[in-house]
């Protein structure tokens, strides 16, 4: 595919001289993000190059772009869609969406039986997802294979997530079933559950679980994000005794507030 002049395919062994590039740009802009992606190293991301299980995006004279990558886990049985990076010149291009695009066409095909599902903190993913058939669902719903939830231990929030005993962090996962997904191709749609809540340790009570329902409340889930994760840094604040990077946490709050 080509998007004003830049070309997202299929990534090859040809590829792995980006490898260093891409790792680079994935720790830096977790950095400034102020969450983590798991680590990977360049070996990694060369592996599902020739594998065939990644996604690259350049420009037509060779300039790296953006890059995705896919694992499988519990025997195939989940697949996430991984570290997801859009060099910074290129962003609000739309490149990110093309990507998510074609590694979900990817999934599909080398797992079609396969449940895709992802964590993430931004809402601009969130709405990507939410395009191509996912949905929101409880920390329950995803793999229970440590290898995946070991990649865990490099974000920041990591406390967060083990002081809530891994049913709930600042991420929102979301899921692709595919049996879901093709029953709705051939039953009408049942009515449309109310909007998500939380309590006050900021679990998930009740969340949307079918798709047209959620797209149709966006904005509002946007709304239900910024809330949990407010509730969160809140809670979490307190049991560590205040030790939690106040700096952080006033950035996150003042963003709840600003967007409410």
């Amino acid at each position: 595919m080509n998007i004003h002049g830049i070309i997202v395919r299929l990534a090859t062994s040809d590829d792995k001289h980006y490898a260093e590039t891409i790792t680079t740009e994935m720790e830096n802009s977790a950095k400034a993000r102020g969450t983590g992606i798991a680590k990977r190293s360049p070996d990694y991301i060369v592996r599902k190059m020739e594998e065939g299980k990644a996604v690259i995006a350049v420009t037509q004279d060779g300039t790296w772009v953006g890059f995705c990558y896919i694992e499988a886990w519990q025997h195939d049985k989940y697949v996430a869609n991984s570290g997801l990076i859009v060099s910074p010149p290129f962003r609000k291009t739309g490149v990110a969406t093309e990507i998510k695009h074609k590694i979900f066409e990817l999934s599909r095909k080398k797992y079609p039986n396969a449940k895709i599902f992802g964590l993430t903190t931004g809402l601009a993913v969130m709405k990507i997802n939410s395009d191509l058939g996912y949905e929101p669902v409880t920390y329950s719903e995803l793999t229970t294979d440590e290898e995946f939830w070991k990649g865990c231990q490099s974000c920041v929030n990591y406390e967060i997530l083990k002081s809530k005993d891994r049913k709930n962090c600042m991420c929102t996962a979301m899921l692709f079933d595919p049996v879901e997904a093709a029953a709705k191709l051939n039953m009408p749609l049942p009515p449309v559950k109310a909007g998500a809540t939380v309590n006050q340790e900021g679990e998930l009570v009740h969340h949307y679980h079918y798709h047209r329902g959620f797209k149709g409340n966006l904005r509002l889930f946007e709304r239900w994000v910024r809330f949990k994760q407010f509730v969160l840094l809140k809670a979490f604040g307190k049991k560590d005794g205040g030790q939690t990077d106040s700096s952080e946490r006033k950035k996150s709050i003042l963003s709840f507030f600003f967007f409410w």
